[in-house]
């Protein structure tokens, strides 16, 4: 397949030189003879002209050079041309990347990007804002959000946040509504996946697939702390089975659902995220899967 690539950079991603990892892919496109052009990411995602651009010069790939929020925003700006994504996963956690088998390694990911076509690929809204990865409400969001302040990114300053958040988190209440149930709840956190993970292996929902039509519901609900740690863990490992949407029995300490839709009412004002960035506060949140909403260059099914 004949490949034109528009890359887009953002050159404050992760903990690496920007200007470096620049260098690499002119090098590598260059020496594979793919035509190319390398602009950066527009912190307002506003990628209208991008859009103009791809359709006048007809680029067949934008490939995102960034951590998850990037990907989002860039996917969820440009997903309605025919274009393709791929990434040079560079970011703190990369999760989607991590999910999709896609190489840590640029020069790796790069052979990937020029060798491979784009796969049907889901992802979902939140009050209609376009996700691909993993959105949650509650503790994680905070860890998000505290992360986000921090003046240096990678997985040793977001563990850190994780622990000086951890013996503050408090559980909120929640009503949601999933596939004719109705529930209120207290919980310490409720992540919606796509993807498998946070990023860095930390794998949230081990049953999530980005194909499936599906998003994995994954609610910790009120609990001693230390239960917390224990069936967070148990998740981690893929111990805690998916259970019937909407079952809530009275000595649950973990939800695990699998639906295509719900609306979470946010009674207590738990932060939000999506895709790892913080988001502002919402007090319902309407959510729903896109399915096949984008062609995503990767190594699974």
């Amino acid at each position: 397949m004949h490949k034109k690539i528009l890359y887009i950079i953002n050159p404050i991603a992760g903990t690496g030189s920007s200007n470096q990892l620049k260098k690499i892919i002119e090098r590598t496109t260059h020496a594979a003879g793919i035509p190319f052009e390398c602009i950066t990411s527009n912190p307002s995602a506003n990628y209208t002209a991008v859009k103009t651009k791809i359709k006048e010069e007809g680029f067949t790939d934008v490939v995102i050079a960034g951590g998850d929020g990037t990907v989002s925003q860039v996917v969820g700006a440009l997903r309605d041309t025919a274009i393709q994504f791929g990434i040079i996963p560079v970011g703190s956690g990369n999760g989607l990347a991590r999910a999709a088998k896609i190489p840590m390694d640029p020069q790796k990911a790069l052979q990937l990007i020029f060798k491979e076509t784009g796969k049907p690929t889901d992802g979902f809204s939140v009050n209609g804002q376009f996700a691909c990865m993993l959105s949650g409400l509650g503790f994680d969001a905070t860890v998000a959000h505290s992360f986000a302040r921090q003046s240096t990114r990678g997985l040793f300053t977001y563990a850190k946040e994780v622990i000086n958040n951890f013996g503050g988190a408090s559980p909120y209440l929640f009503e949601l509504s999933v596939e004719g149930y109705t529930l209120s709840l207290q919980a310490y956190m409720i992540s919606i996946a796509n993807a498998n993970q946070y990023g860095n292996n930390f794998t949230i929902a081990p049953f999530a697939n980005l194909n499936d039509g599906l998003l994995d519901i994954f609610i910790v609900l009120k609990q001693s702390k230390v239960s917390m740690l224990w069936q967070t863990l148990k998740q981690l490992l893929g111990y805690n089975p998916i259970t019937q949407t909407g079952l809530h029995a009275p000595n649950s300490t973990i939800l695990h659902w699998q639906t295509a839709a719900l609306i979470i009412q946010n009674r207590e004002g738990a932060a939000l995220h999506i895709d790892g960035d913080p988001a502002p506060l919402q007090n319902e949140l309407t959510i729903r899967v896109l399915p096949q909403a984008f062609r995503l260059i990767r190594n699974n099914n």
